[in-house]
Formats: structure tokens, sequence, C-alpha cells
């Protein structure tokens, strides 16, 4: 965990947070380890940002609605390198494709995916690309596209702070545990980041997400006794997927 008497936040927090949640090119250290976690959040508005550009240029040059959706999930895969997609898969093979905690690790290590896996993944896949088309369709794909990266990414730091690690090694035990005044300052960046769409809206959302995010959590602790890298990975798709819904919902 990180120390109570060093820096709740740095500039230098922002870069390290992307460097561990994307695949974009910045300089970091990572010496800071779950203090970064804060900007979480903040990383979420970059990676959202760009994929909802993209969007706007595929509209631009007259692409279609579904196109542009699948566009927009390939940006974000990219950008994050599919570690949250593989997150989910390992996550729900191992939940649900072992009989206890050893078994249930010794698959979420595994590389090779299995049918809850690839059920997870195809699910997922398809709710976000059926909720982006449904906002690009109601004209709300950049605001609602960028809040939900943003507050998708905030529950991640709760769970850091809150739940143990499930196993020594990977990649969440040597990121650290959260503190948990980190995870208030995440919380008061997805706050912020509702204004971006329509309020009340993004709060719904927010609310949702973060449901979906601790249910996963709770299940974890359950099978498992705490969390993993992949269960944080789980935790942002199954709340994206919970705030995007929310949106093409409510702006439909």
């Amino acid at each position: 965990m990180s120390k109570p008497d060093t820096p709740l936040i740095r500039l230098a927090d922002i870069p390290a947070a992307i460097g561990l949640l994307t695949r974009l090119p910045v300089k970091t250290d990572g010496a800071r380890g779950a203090a970064a976690a804060w900007a979480f959040p903040l990383v979420g508005l970059i990676t959202g940002a760009l994929a909802a550009a993209l969007g706007w240029i595929a509209l631009a040059l007259g692409l279609s609605a579904p196109i542009t959706a699948a566009l927009v999930i390939t940006a974000q895969v990219v950008m994050t390198g599919a570690m949250h997609e593989d997150g989910l898969a390992d996550t729900f093979d191992g939940l649900w494709g072992g009989w206890d905690k050893d078994r249930r690790l010794e698959i979420m290590k595994d590389s090779q995916i299995g049918t809850y896996g690839v059920i997870a993944l195809v699910l997922s896949l398809g709710m976000r690309w059926t909720a982006i088309t449904a906002l690009i369709h109601s004209g709300a794909l950049f605001t609602a596209l960028i809040a939900t990266a943003a507050l998708s990414r905030m529950p991640m730091v709760f769970i850091m702070a809150t739940l143990p690690h499930a196993r020594d090694g990977g990649l969440s035990s040597s990121v650290g545990r959260a503190r948990k005044d980190t995870a208030g300052v995440a919380l008061g960046l997805a706050l912020l980041a509702c204004f971006i769409a329509p309020v009340t809206a993004s709060i719904i959302a927010l609310a949702a997400a973060t449901l979906a995010a601790a249910t996963i959590a709770l299940i974890a602790l359950r099978k498992i006794g705490g969390q993993t890298g992949d269960i944080l990975g789980a935790s942002q798709q199954l709340a994206e997927i919970a705030a995007l819904i929310c949106f093409a919902t409510l702006f439909s």
C-alpha cells in the first residue's frame, strides 16, 4: 500500500497512470505504483477523447453508424493493448471454470482462453457495439463516450483500496494497494466527468458502473479471496458496459 506520508497527488502520476493502463507512448518510471491510481479517470478522458475523435472523423467521412462503432471499439482496444478485455476473459474463465481458489487463480494465469472467456468477450463487445451504435444515432456519442471512459475507471481504484490481493505476484500485486484518499480523488474526478454529458444521465451511469464493478469485486472476494489485475480489468469492462447502456437508454 502507498505510504501515508507520500504526496497524495503528483503531476508525474498522470503519465504513470497512462503508462500502466495504455500502450500510448509516454515516459514514466512507475515508481509511485498505486499512488498514481487517482489519475485513472484522467486516462479514461484521454482514451475516450481519442476514440471519440476517430468516431467524429469516421462519421464526417460518411461511414455508417455500425462501422463507426466498430472503429471506435477497435481504437479503444488498440490504445489499451486489450488489457481490460484480457482481464475480463481471464476473470470469467477463472471464477467460473475452477472449483477452488487455487485452481481458479491457476486458470486466470493461463494464457489460453476458455469457453467462459470467449462468451464474456463476445457478449461484452456485442453490448458495447450495440450501445455505441445507438449513441451515434441519438447524436450523443462524443460526450457519452468520453464520460464513460472516465467513469468506468474510477471503481478500479476503490477495488485496489478495499480488497486484498488474492495472490502474491502479478500486475496488481506489483502496483500495490491504493490508499482510500487516493480512491477519493478518483471519485472526485469521476464526479467532475459527469459534467461532460448531461449531469443526471451521467450520475445514473456512474451509479450503474459502480454497481457493476462492485458486483464482480464481491464475487472475486468470495471465490478467490481478493482482487488481481484480471479482476480490475473485468471491473472496468463491466462498468463501461453498464454506463454505455445507461447513456444509450437515456438518450434514445
